[in-house]
């Protein structure tokens, strides 16, 4: 799903769709657009994708940890390119110091513990062909040294 098609959204579905507020995605956009607009002076192709679609890409990563494959799918991009996008603007973002994205391990809290262990032992059986003499060849005597 595109920027175009969750803009619209009411704020509460908006924030729902992404995890922040609209206020909050504006404001991600435009960090995210400075520093690409200058970087691109500099050098470099341009993206396929909107500085929107970009930062929306990677809260939908963030927010439903979805696999870099299921991504490259839905937003018709190679994998290396999902993977390189959300490592920018991840980046970007966390060196404006001006949101605060918590990394995995820290929402995790470090205080749990682990009471229960679930080990699933269930036996499936595995189909093996039957050995058999004249399946294998026999090798001569006369030909090995």
């Amino acid at each position: 799903m595109s920027y175009e098609q969750v803009k619209d959204l009411p704020p509460a579905e908006f924030k729902r769709y992404c995890g922040v507020r609209p206020e909050t995605f504006r404001k991600m956009v435009e960090v995210v657009s400075d520093h690409l607009s200058w970087k691109r002076r500099v050098s470099g192709r341009p993206t396929k994708l909107p500085v929107e679609d970009q930062v929306l890409m990677t809260l939908e990563y963030r927010r439903e940890y979805r696999t870099f494959f299921h991504l490259a799918t839905s937003w018709s991009l190679h994998e290396s390119s999902v993977w390189r996008t959300i490592r920018r603007v991840e980046d970007i973002l966390t060196k404006s110091r001006d949101f605060k994205l918590p990394g995995k391990k820290t929402l995790q809290p470090a205080d749990y513990e682990i009471e229960f262990v679930v080990v699933d032992v269930a036996e499936t059986p595995v189909e093996r062909p039957k050995k058999s003499r004249s399946l294998t060849t026999a090798a001569r005597r006369s030909g090995t040294r």
